[in-house]
């Protein structure tokens, strides 16, 4: 056995531990252990990961993928030092994109970098992750944790996730859709995972700190608040296609409903929307502190509709959607238009506030 030279410059000094990294491999094991589902081969520690799709049920899938990240979100993790929860938005950033186009997630890679691993604040976020996972029904199954000195200022790190489902052949959305059907939203758990580049030019404007108490939810900090993570729709969505009830779904994420729901619909249709289901408190004090318009609003942030769906029976959805415990409104109905998919919606005068 060769004796190590440990004379001259290591890894260490130029601001990489090995051994850090090796710690938290270890301390996460446990998280993706428990995310484990059918289809999953092996465990964390090898050079790629691999997935059974017989094992998980499926006879002749279409594979869907998505990755995405969280955005400065991100910046009030690190201001706050609240780490917990932005691995769950992580999650949902992925998946419900994953659900939107009929696709079961199966399992779920992350990339975490940072300028010096923090085994605490690593442990924190990837336990989010799992813990995502874990509501998303699909499995934590690698990762890449990246120490790189000198690209981070101190206590940086950054974020990104990616994730595969599948589909049966022929069960992918959207379906087909015709002027009546009825439009359903689901609410949202806030801001989520977008805009956050405003809410955080807001905070400015208002002059509060994260530990203040949060105008719109005085129970808790602004920094609390503000990291409420974004919701995840997948069993519930999944269960409403089973049923036969889902033709169509939108995750509303940048670009607001109006961005979001015409790119599921097919041309010649418009989605008339009324915009009278119930906006969470923080929407109001954003668009009353940053001086918002309405139709800015709509168009970088969810505004408590976090899901819009085109459905067949509207009661029988709304009826399952309820039992799987989410908020659901009747929203709009789908009407014949001309040309591009369009939506038309009018908000009242100082909506949302």
């Amino acid at each position: 056995m060769t004796t190590p030279n440990t004379k001259g410059a290591t890894y260490r000094d130029a601001g990489v531990d090995i051994e850090a990294g090796d710690a938290l491999v270890d301390a996460i094991k446990p998280l993706a252990r428990a995310t484990s589902r059918a289809g999953v081969l092996g465990g964390l520690g090898g050079f790629g990961a691999l997935f059974d799709l017989k094992a998980a049920g499926f006879n002749d899938p279409i594979l869907v993928s998505t990755t995405d990240g969280v955005g400065t979100k991100l910046k009030i993790a690190i201001e706050t030092g609240i780490h917990e929860t932005v691995g769950i938005d992580l999650v949902a950033m992925c998946v419900n994109d994953l659900v939107v186009q009929g696709a079961e997630p199966l399992f779920f890679l992350d990339y975490f970098a940072t300028g010096k691993l923090s085994l605490d604040q690593a442990r924190a976020v990837i336990a989010g992750i799992a813990a995502g996972c874990t509501q998303a029904g699909c499995a934590l199954v690698g990762g890449e944790t990246a120490e790189m000195p000198g690209m981070y200022a101190e206590g940086d790190y950054d974020l990104a996730g990616f994730s595969v489902g599948a589909a049966e052949r022929g069960r992918l959305l959207p379906l087909a859709m015709t002027p009546g059907d009825a439009i359903l939203g689901l609410a949202s758990s806030g801001v989520h995972s977008n805009g956050y580049s405003l809410v955080r030019r807001v905070v400015e404007m208002s002059g509060l700190g994260w530990d203040a108490p949060a105008p719109f939810a005085p129970d808790l900090t602004l920094g609390a608040a503000l990291m409420a993570p974004t919701r995840i729709y997948v069993k519930s969505l999944l269960a409403l296609h089973r049923a036969g009830l889902l033709k169509a779904a939108a995750h509303i994420t940048g670009g607001g409903l109006p961005g979001n729901l015409p790119r599921v619909l097919p041309d010649g249709l418009t989605a008339v929307l009324d915009p009278s289901w119930p906006v969470p408190p923080v929407f109001g004090w954003l668009a009353r502190t940053g001086g918002i318009s309405a139709w800015e609003m709509l168009r970088v942030f969810n505004c408590g509709i976090g899901m819009a769906l085109v459905v067949t029976d509207a009661d029988a959805a709304m009826e399952l959607l309820r039992h799987a415990d989410e908020m659901v409104y009747r929203i709009g109905v789908l009407d014949a238009g001309s040309g591009p998919a369009s939506i038309r919606l009018h908000p009242p005068e100082g909506w949302p506030v």
